[in-house]
C-alpha cells in the first residue's frame, strides 16, 4: 500500500500569530477611550468636560470616535450642564447627534429629575416649601416651555401626589383653577403647593401669575383646602409667594 501524499503548502494550517498579524489594527480611539476610563477610575476630577462627554457618547456609539462630537457639543452649548439640559431638537442640530443619542439624553434627563425629586417623594412631612422648590427646579427649571405642577399634601403636610397639570409655551401655561382643585379632591388632599417654571431665567411673578394664584387660593378656601405656596422656578433660583407675603 503506497503512503498517503504529503499535504501541499497551500494546505498547511495558518498559525495563530499569522492570523493575528493579518487582522486590521484596532481603531485609535479605542485605546484613547480605555485610557479615559482608567483616568476616570483613578482621578475623576482630572477629566475635562468634553472627556466626560466622550465616555458618555461612547456608550451609545461604541464604534465611533466621539471626541469631535463631544467638543462640538461643548462649543455649541457652552458648558457640560448646557449640553445635558439642552432641548432635543437643539442637540440634533449638531452634526453626528442622532435619534439614538437623543433617546439616551431623555433617559438621563429623567434620571436626573427623579434624583432631584427624591427629597419630595421620600420625605413624609414637609418642613417647608423649599423641598418642593428643589424638586421643581430639577424637574422643570431647565425646560424651554412652561409647565405647571402641584404637590398635594394631607393634613399633616405629608406628600400625597406630585403631578403635572399643564404644559404650555415659552411664556405661558394654560391652567384653570378647577383642574387644580379637581386633582386635590381626587386625592382627598388637605393642602397644595403650586409650582411652575419661567424658561427665561427670571422667576419674578407676572401679573398673570399673581391673578392665577389669587383665583386658586380663593376657590380652594371655599372647599376647605390650604394653598401653602406658589413657587416659580428657574434653572438656579426660585420665587416663593409665601415668603414674599403675596399669599
Amino acid at each position: 500500500m503506497s503512503p498517503a501524499p504529503k499535504p501541499s503548502k497551500a494546505q498547511k494550517p495558518t498559525s495563530a500569530s499569522a492570523l493575528k498579524a493579518a487582522e486590521p489594527p484596532a481603531p485609535h480611539y479605542l485605546g484613547h477611550r480605555q485610557r479615559l476610563r482608567e483616568k476616570l477610575t483613578a482621578e475623576p476630577k482630572a477629566l475635562a468636560d468634553y472627556e466626560l462627554l466622550e465616555l458618555l457618547l461612547g456608550q451609545v456609539l461604541p464604534r465611533r470616535d466621539t471626541k469631535p462630537l463631544a467638543k462640538d457639543l461643548v462649543a455649541r452649548f457652552g458648558t457640560l450642564r448646557g449640553v445635558m439640559t439642552a432641548r432635543p431638537e437643539a442637540l440634533c442640530e449638531v452634526k453626528g447627534f442622532g435619534e439614538s443619542l437623543a433617546g439616551h439624553w431623555a433617559l438621563l434627563a429623567e434620571i436626573f429629575a427623579r434624583l432631584g425629586e427624591a427629597p419630595v417623594r421620600e420625605r413624609q412631612v414637609f418642613s417647608g416649601p423649599e423641598v418642593v422648590a428643589e424638586a421643581a427646579r430639577a424637574r422643570i427649571g431647565h425646560l424651554a416651555v412652561e409647565e405647571f405642577w402641584v404637590a398635594l399634601v394631607d393634613n399633616k403636610n405629608r406628600l400625597m401626589a406630585w403631578e403635572r397639570v399643564g404644559r404650555g409655551t415659552v411664556d405661558e401655561t394654560p391652567v384653570y383653577p378647577r383642574e387644580v382643585l379637581a386633582l386635590a379632591l381626587k386625592h382627598q388632599a388637605s393642602g397644595l403647593i403650586l409650582a411652575h417654571n419661567h424658561p427665561g431665567g427670571d422667576p419674578s411673578p407676572s401679573i398673570q401669575d399673581r391673578d392665577l394664584t389669587r383665583r386658586i387660593a380663593s376657590a380652594a378656601e371655599q372647599l376647605g383646602l390650604r394653598v401653602l405656596d406658589h413657587l416659580i422656578v428657574a434653572e438656579s433660583r426660585h420665587f416663593s409667594f409665601q415668603d414674599s407675603g403675596l399669599l
